[in-house]
């Protein structure tokens, strides 16, 4: 995510004091090495993030604070290892009174998860293979309320509101491009593989993350810390087929692509791709993954310039160069 906007909303210059509005996404109570008790925040809103302390913490003067929230704070922007951090000054819940944007403060994805979500259902009735259909719409259906509002992480890529159905219709798209390209290549590959392992390979994001009302995970479920959505969604998966009779043979294909849709042990798959439908479902979600955290780093980054290390991108460094930007106005 770029730079907060609550980090803009400066009171007092001299000071570099800034007040308003934002999310906690994680809080955790720490100890000093003084021995006093402190709470160390991750806070955000819609246009980014940023770590925070509440020093000298005590419940009975500052209350108590849980993932989710919306807060007001009052606090020092300070720079710490070249980034910004901020001490909180003055610390509260939100109240009903309060005129609160919530949009401002809370991240979406820019495509509305319920029409995402119809378009997803209604390209799953298209397929050539009757069980393939029947299988992923039955998924589908049993996951709709937390699949229209769901984010696709805890952090990183689509970690916004509605992000579990912009990433798989983005990969969607893609797949269906590739589709065309190597179908004319090879016509024993698979549409109905490949588009079904698209919209389901995510489909235990449902019970992996613990999301609160507002469509942001605070947390992981217990069930997802120990096993894991790819686990999950390979069950899910399996005992969907035989409640509704599915073929064996079919259902070990769409399980092998959940399986292997990481890629590699290291990320979570057990097995490799092990055949093509596979492999185009496994770097069709790594290159949207990648490309979301690229424009969400560049895009706070000025032209000409590079953004810092990104663990996520293995601390590469990105670099903005502008010619997009260039072509596009030579457009108009």
């Amino acid at each position: 995510m770029g730079r907060m906007k609550l980090l803009s909303n400066v009171i007092n210059n001299a000071t570099n004091q800034v007040e308003g509005f934002c999310l906690v996404k994680s809080v955790q109570l720490k100890v000093n090495v003084k021995g006093a008790e402190y709470l160390d925040f991750t806070l955000a809103d819609a246009e980014g993030e940023v770590n925070a302390k509440l020093w000298d913490y005590q419940t009975a003067t500052h209350g108590s604070y849980s993932a989710g929230e919306i807060i007001k704070v009052r606090g020092t922007v300070n720079m710490f290892r070249d980034t910004e951090q901020l001490k909180i000054d003055r610390i509260r819940k939100m109240k009903e009174t309060d005129e609160v944007d919530l949009s401002s403060i809370v991240a979406e994805a820019p495509i509305d998860g319920e029409l995402l979500f119809k378009e997803l259902y209604d390209f799953a009735g298209t397929f050539k293979d009757e069980d393939i259909t029947r299988l992923t719409r039955y998924l589908l259906s049993s996951n709709k309320s937390r699949l229209e509002r769901y984010p696709a992480a805890l952090r990183l890529h689509h970690a916004h509101k509605g992000g579990l159905m912009f990433h798989t219709h983005t990969m969607l798209s893609v797949a269906r491009k590739i589709v065309e390209v190597y179908s004319a290549i090879n016509p024993e590959l698979s549409s109905d593989l490949v588009y079904a392992g698209v919209i389901l390979h995510d489909i235990a994001k449902t019970t992996e993350l613990d999301v609160g009302p507002l469509g942001l995970a605070t947390a992981y479920s217990t069930e997802g810390q120990l096993l894991g959505h790819i686990t999950m969604g390979v069950t899910m998966v399996q005992m969907a087929a035989v409640e509704l009779g599915i073929p064996e043979e079919k259902t070990m294909l769409i399980s092998h692509i959940l399986l292997s849709h990481h890629g590699v042990p290291e990320f979570g798959s057990a097995k490799p791709p092990m055949f093509p439908e596979a492999e185009i479902v496994s770097t069709v979600d790594t290159l949207d993954a990648k490309l979301y955290e690229m424009f969400d780093a560049l895009d706070s980054t000025e032209i000409g310039g590079f953004t810092e290390r990104l663990w996520a991108l293995d601390n590469r460094q990105l670099f903005r160069h502008g010619h997009g930007i260039v072509q596009s106005e030579n457009k108009d």
